[in-house]
């Protein structure tokens, strides 16, 4: 199955998938969240570590930081696909008390430009909601629409959030 979603990752972000000409480059959000039966604290140990992203996200192989540290606003790490590309990501906020980080992209092969995201966990009745939410563009040139780039994003966060929750749940 984890290959399955990487494989299929991979050949949504690197070839053509749309019918439709590309549309002129639109801001675009994906908002994605998950209630999970796990105490808001043990929820954020899964994915606080900017260089963590790997442990609990199905697609990846890799996370590296390159410059500063876990928690440090300007670290940068390098990710890689499973069986795919590497790219790099800035750290632009982080906040543990509060149990956010945000974060842009630098360099990838995906289809979006303008990249920015966020990832929360909140308290949710007896257990957490994590919300990940990104905004961005459709690279011009990419040979996608707006939609191949929503539908990318949206994929790869639910299947990150779906993860976390069968981690923290014990799944």
């Amino acid at each position: 199955m984890k290959q399955l979603f990487a494989t299929a990752f991979i050949a949504l972000a690197l070839t053509g998938c749309g019918s439709m000409d590309h549309k002129a480059a639109s801001g675009l959000t994906s908002n994605k969240s998950v209630e999970i039966s796990a105490a808001p604290s043990a929820v954020w140990n899964i994915v606080k570590g900017f260089d963590g992203l790997n442990k609990w996200h199905p697609a990846f192989s890799k996370d590296v930081l390159t410059k500063g540290a876990n928690g440090q606003v300007g670290a940068v790490r390098a990710i890689t696909l499973k069986d795919g590309p590497t790219f790099t990501e800035e750290l632009t906020a982080y906040n543990d008390a509060k149990m956010m980080y945000s974060y842009k992209i630098i360099e990838s092969p995906l289809p979006v430009n303008k990249y920015t995201s966020t990832m929360t966990v909140t308290p949710k009745g007896n257990g957490s909601e994590v919300t990940w939410v990104g905004h961005f563009i459709t690279k011009a040139g990419s040979g996608k629409t707006d939609a191949d780039s929503q539908g990318l994003i949206d994929g790869a966060y639910q299947a990150g959030l779906d993860n976390v929750k069968k981690m923290a749940e014990g799944k």
